[in-house]
């Protein structure tokens, strides 16, 4: 049946609608998104035939860079150094192991050859940054743990990638070597950690130094970049989500003009491009054809969740400095989401036999592993005593304003216990003659700040100033910039 146009914008802007309200009964029920997401899909699925896997494809993956990107600028660098070394070990080696243990899971429980059974493992090896951080919301888990899952889960995905696409290779290829595949995973790491450095820098200078008409076309252009460095980083042979990930983090640790606009921005985008991914992955599925896949699609689920993900993670992690404890809610949060639907679209494309067997069980997976692991996750949090108190992050309620077109602008401003203006009256800083301090924000309160109002180390700043003074007023409320990757 062929839509016509306005059908077609109908349907787009109910499941924008109906996306975002779905998630206000995840928050609820203490579940990903996504399940209510691919819960819609399936229900449109009644109404809309669709089976365009390659623009589901394409769609996919756009959305996988912008979350990537969103979830990169968020990642604070100071909190997440100590752990990169176990989180990167994780997001390699950790993946390999499980794709091996469930793969050889795969080959006898679905009647898979031993490389169709270790696509299956691939497809599934990844965990979910948007998955995992929907389901913790605002719990105050242990920052050691909620760094190394982030980390591990937004760089994970290019070994995800990797494996999927090398042994699809070798499927179709029998006589390609395994060292070929070796050889080309490190070209990938090594250009997408390079590429993505360089266009961090590039991108930081650039909207640091460029003036354009409109503050609102910054977001745009940083996620151009972004998008670019995924495209050139994949056309020159490397791994572009890798390169989009670490581009991020270095671009969302800088010192970077119009911060606040780009990642509220990011934010939304990040949520649309879900929701409508999500929802078109669902339309794939054909309910009627998942009851052919339940039994296996338990007991797969059962080895990825209670086998495979534990031993990656014991094995990975036998010599870092964590917990037994510590160690089970690692594995525990391994929940899967975007990534292995839109891998398991990368056989289907490719016309590798039993593609739509493995396509449907890895929706099954990806659904139990949501719906269980999900709905528990903060439940084990708190058994094992890793949450604080509660708290809710407050969004400043004076709406950050970059002066697009003047040499003006209101800059943010943290500050901690090691910045030098803490402890210090206002009227007693050696700031710029045009430089005023407007708003303060304590506790989740707006404070009108006055000649005698004191810093403290938890405060934001909002500080009206000149940008060519931007550099002397950090240094005078925070000390000297620190840098990304220092």
């Amino acid at each position: 049946m062929q839509l016509s146009i306005e059908t077609l914008i109908f349907l787009f802007s109910t499941m924008l609608i109906i996306g975002v309200i779905a998630t206000k009964f995840s928050t609820r029920l203490g579940l990903p998104a996504l399940v209510l997401f691919l819960i819609v899909g399936m229900a449109l699925n009644g109404y809309v035939f669709f089976e365009n896997v390659h623009l589901t494809q394409l769609i996919g993956i756009l959305a996988l860079i912008i979350i990537l990107f969103e979830g990169g600028t968020q990642t604070k660098w100071n909190h997440v150094r100590p752990i990169v070394g176990a989180s990167s070990i994780l997001a390699t080696i950790g993946v390999l192991i499980t794709t091996v243990v469930t793969g050889w899971a795969a080959m006898y429980i679905l009647h898979l050859s031993l490389l169709e059974g270790m696509l299956f493992g691939a497809i599934v090896g990844s965990t979910d940054a948007a998955a995992v951080f929907s389901v913790l919301g605002n719990k105050n888990i242990k920052k050691k743990l909620t760094s190394t899952l982030e980390v591990e889960s937004g760089s994970n995905d290019p070994m995800a990638v990797f494996l999927t696409v090398a042994f699809i290779e070798m499927i179709q290829m029998p006589d390609s070597s395994i060292w070929t595949a070796v050889g080309g995973f490190f070209l990938q790491m090594g250009l997408g950690l390079i590429i993505g450095l360089l266009f961090g820098k590039i991108t930081v200078l650039i909207i640091n130094h460029i003036k354009l008409d409109a503050s609102g076309l910054y977001p745009v252009l940083a996620m151009g970049f972004a998008i670019f460095t995924y495209a050139l980083t994949s056309a020159l042979g490397g791994s572009g989500l890798l390169a989009v990930y670490v581009m991020a983090v270095f671009v969302g640790n800088s010192d970077l003009m119009y911060r606040f606009s780009i990642l509220r921005f990011n934010e939304g985008f990040a949520w649309m491009m879900q929701i409508v991914m999500f929802i078109l992955l669902g339309l794939l599925v054909f309910p009627e054809q998942l009851p052919g896949v339940v039994w296996q699609g338990i007991v797969l689920s059962i080895i990825l969740m209670f086998i495979a993900r534990p031993v990656a993670v014991f094995i990975s992690m036998v010599f870092m400095k964590y917990s037994v404890k510590e160690k089970l809610f690692i594995s525990w949060a391994g929940l899967k989401g975007a990534v292995p639907i839109v891998l398991a679209t990368y056989p289907i494309v490719a016309g590798v036999e039993n593609s739509g067997l493995i396509f449907d069980v890895v929706f099954f997976v990806v659904l139990i592993s949501a719906l269980i692991q999900g709905s528990t996750l903060s439940w084990l949090a708190t058994k094992f005593g890793f949450t604080g108190k509660q708290h809710v992050d407050v969004m400043p309620s004076m709406e950050l304003i970059t002066l697009g077109t003047t040499d003006s602008e209101i800059m943010e401003v943290a500050m901690t216990p090691q910045s030098p203006a803490v402890g210090t009256n206002l009227i007693d800083l050696e700031l710029p003659s045009e430089t005023l301090i407007i708003g303060i924000i304590r506790e989740g309160n707006v404070i009108t700040p006055t000649g005698d109002s004191i810093i403290n180390d938890d405060d934001t700043l909002y500080v009206l100033v000149h940008k060519r003074d931007r550099e002397k007023v950090k240094a005078v409320l925070v000390g000297n910039a620190s840098k990304p990757f220092e």
